[in-house]
């Protein structure tokens, strides 16, 4: 199970032993579709990442727009974050670049791929998706890329490189707080931890070790690079934090920002069943002792104002105002909705007051991996047999699968055949997985079969045939399109022939 150029500690060697094991135990009892979480997971991080750094140019930006003079010492501030941020944001992301061909190889399809989509996109650093790496269930060589022969206790190992990264980002950035009041609570609001981890005497087979060990040691590809994503979309989370206080320093009568925007910065935009999404709606630079009125709805892109009487009411000071919703079920969750205050020149709006928008997502994943799939299509055809596919936990034993209204049975191995009645055409049916370590729902839409095409011979439908054509397909058949995923077979028992002779239609003739 090792490396093939990486030599390793006897130690290593030992638990590759029990990880090829604890692997093949896996293959035995876990889908694929388990493992596909990763991928999701990454694909939400990434695009997560993207968008606060969206934000924060568009903040940037509207600093940058002010003309007045006693805005220069921010500007100057700002810039200098900017330019913290991202040498710090660089450096995980070609850790993580680096990671991955050392993992597959420079010339490996994900990395050159990856490569190609950078220049296009203009990209300063290639990200290959977690699902285009071909080792992504390796664990071996991103333990030895990050920790190397010392097991992280060598401190130009590349894990000790990454944790003195970010402990010389914080204190820089920290630094260019000079109110000791904001500095403290941006400080508390942070996310980027460090410190070793500490034994936990409640619990059995705990023990102490250092952040590199205890982040990197035996970690699969596919969640070390996810674990790089997390810790970049902290690193811009921390900048948000940091440029919120840069801005509070200044008294916003003092100067004219050209343009404010409404956001919500999530602690997480991945989370798991039965957790809470937790956000921070703001608007950018503005001053923090103003009052905020917060209206907003779940499931929405954008919130008119005409239906403010019947959203969703938070109030709070210009610093934030706290938004906490309830997870929900697995899959993305999006809401919308603006902040209202009330305007400096009296007019805003038209009614006195002033309103920025704001928008956001997050996406849900089961906490006990449980997942299910139809395995043909995304949608269950009413009347005929849907096989399905049910996983999660680590004992296949105690699986099960229900949904109401619909007749399901059980064929081993987490397979299932479900067979919802006509009378659910047009409507939506939730299938329940239930495992020893908890449940998850997913909702499918239940579709009519689509009536099948009659064919003339082996390939010939549709149109007008000439009586040659006839007379050498002597057969008439009828089977589904070829984008239908179930193999039905049909039968013809009647066909109707018309018969055109000298442009004349003549009367229908049927046939048993």
């Amino acid at each position: 199970m090792g490396a093939k150029n990486c030599p390793e500690t006897p130690r290593q060697q030992m638990i590759g032993m029990m990880y090829l094991v604890l692997t093949a135990m896996l293959a035995l009892n876990v889908s694929k579709d388990n493992l596909a979480a990763f991928d999701v997971v990454d694909s939400t991080l990434n695009q997560s990442n993207l968008n606060v750094k969206e934000a924060m140019i568009s903040q940037y930006s509207s600093l940058n727009n002010s003309e007045d003079a006693k805005a220069e010492k921010a500007k100057a501030k700002a810039k200098e974050l900017q330019k913290l941020t991202n040498e710090t944001v660089d450096f995980i992301e070609q850790l993580r670049f680096d990671m991955t061909k050392y993992v597959d190889g420079e010339n490996a399809d994900g990395v050159q791929k990856a490569i190609k989509n950078a220049k296009k996109e203009s990209w300063r650093i290639p990200i290959v998706p977690v699902e285009d790496i071909e080792g992504k269930y390796n664990f071996d060589k991103p333990t030895y890329f990050m920790l190397g022969d010392s097991e992280g206790k060598d401190p130009k190992c590349k894990a000790q490189q990454l944790k003195n990264k970010i402990d010389e980002y914080k204190k820089k950035a920290l630094a260019l707080i000079e109110n000791e009041n904001l500095r403290k609570e941006a400080a508390r609001k942070i996310q980027l931890n460090t410190e070793d981890h500490k034994k936990n005497p409640n619990k059995k087979g705990d023990e102490n070790k250092s952040w590199a060990v205890y982040n990197f040691d035996h970690l699969i590809t596919g969640g070390a690079v996810i674990l790089l994503s997390k810790m970049a979309g902290e690193v811009k989370n921390a900048e948000n934090e940091i440029f919120q206080a840069l801005i509070s320093e200044i008294t916003a009568g003092d100067f004219k920002i050209a343009e404010f925007e409404g956001h919500a910065i999530a602690e997480s935009k991945v989370l798991f069943v039965g957790d809470k999404y937790k956000a921070n709606v703001v608007i950018a630079a503005f001053d923090p002792t103003v009052d905020l009125d917060v209206y907003y709805k779940v499931g929405i892109d954008s919130l008119p104002v005409d239906q403010e009487s019947s959203a969703q009411h938070l109030s709070g000071k210009g610093n934030g105002v706290p938004l906490e919703l309830d997870g929900g079920g697995t899959g993305e969750h999006k809401f919308a909705g603006f902040i209202k205050i009330v305007a400096p020149d009296g007019k805003g709006d038209g009614d006195g007051f002033k309103r920025f928008f704001f928008r956001d997502s997050y996406t849900v994943i089961p906490k006990s991996g449980a997942t299910v799939s139809a395995d043909k299509m995304n949608v269950l055809y009413a009347g005929i047999v849907n096989p399905m596919t049910a996983a999660g936990g680590m004992d296949a034993s105690k699986i099960s699968l229900s949904i109401p209204g619909c007749a399901v049975s059980s064929t081993g191995g987490g397979h299932y055949n479900v067979t919802p009645p006509v009378g659910l055409v047009g409507k939506t049916v939730t299938a329940t997985v239930r495992t020893s370590e908890g449940s998850v729902n997913q909702t499918f839409r239940v579709k009519k079969v689509p009536d099948p095409t009659s064919y003339l011979g082996g390939g010939i439908w549709g149109g007008k045939r000439s009586k040659g054509e006839l007379l050498a397909q002597p057969f008439i058949s009828a089977r589904m399109g070829d984008d239908f995923a179930f193999d039905l077979r049909w039968s013809v028992t009647s066909y109707t022939v018309v018969v055109i002779s000298k442009g004349i239609e003549g009367a229908p003739m049927s046939c048993g």
